[in-house]
């Protein structure tokens, strides 16, 4: 851990310009009710995930499919990695066509122990700034987990999610799952390779993107209530979900903003958020 730590305070900076075909492409696959995306279009809230992609070569890429450790994320010695959750600020619009700056910080570095066994989690701060000045603020919370113990659950109990006034039932395929993978250009294999997800994580079948139930959430929270601006987000993963189960994306608004769940077959609760208006 204190080799870690040195990792502490690393930054990286990159432009690139909004093109509005990437946004078209995730508008179809998340069968948005944004209009088409075009040149001047506001980019929605999270969109933002499918642009400045990690090109590392093939030759670069860890076992696990993402760029092998030791760059600018540093070299955990545990062999699982998850999105835990995040934190978002909206400043200020991003509009397709702009040029976008976004600088990339490690923020901390903490060692845990829970029921699983040791936990690393990594906090990487991004900024997003456009024509208008800061945009985004987004803290970003990567955990590293150890090997599963043979006969250990995938998935334990889970506290039940509450009944919502907003409600959208989808059954997440691995055709969202490999779309969702191409426009973010995330390798990591336990999006897509079963062999690999099932024989060496653990897992009874494909993972479901964070990002991805975190955008639904979003999504959801822009549906019900098309006439609010959003200002902040979070979100926590609390257990896992798996490609072909029937989820429910739920909401309870109030004065404020809303609260936001994802919830598996059985009703418990996977991811948990809130956003603020």
């Amino acid at each position: 851990m204190h080799r870690l730590k040195d990792w502490i305070g690393r930054s990286e900076t990159r432009e690139e310009q909004l093109e509005p075909s990437r946004a078209e492409a995730l508008r179809v696959t998340l069968e948005s009710e944004d209009a088409p995306a075009e040149v001047g279009t506001a980019l929605p809230e999270l969109w933002h995930w499918a642009y400045f992609w990690d090109y590392a070569p093939l030759s670069e890429l860890g076992h696990d499919g993402h760029a092998a450790r030791g760059g600018f994320l540093p070299p955990v010695p545990l062999p699982r990695r998850m999105w835990a959750g995040s934190r978002f600020q909206w400043l200020a619009p991003l509009r397709l066509g702009d040029l976008v700056r976004k600088t990339s910080t490690i923020k901390s570095i903490e060692e845990k122990q829970g029921r699983s066994g040791q936990l690393v989690f990594v906090t990487v701060q991004h900024e997003l700034a456009g024509p208008a000045g800061l945009a985004i603020r987004e803290e970003h919370d990567i955990v590293y987990r150890e090997a599963p113990m043979s006969g250990a659950p995938a998935r334990s109990s889970g506290e039940a999610a509450p009944e919502g006034a907003w409600k959208r039932h989808l059954t997440p395929d691995p055709i969202l799952l490999f779309r969702y993978s191409a426009l973010t250009f995330n390798g990591h294999r336990i999006h897509y390779d079963q062999p690999y997800v099932t024989g060496e994580e653990g897992y009874p079948g494909l993972v479901v993107h964070g990002p991805l139930l975190a955008t639904l959430m979003v999504d959801l929270a822009r549906r019900s209530v098309p006439e609010k601006r959003l200002l902040s987000f979070q979100f926590q993963a609390i257990r896992p979900v798996f490609c072909g189960e029937k989820i429910l994306v739920g909401g309870e608004p109030d004065d404020r903003g809303a609260d936001l769940w994802v919830a598996d077959p059985e009703g418990a609760l996977c991811m948990r958020g809130r956003v603020n208006w």
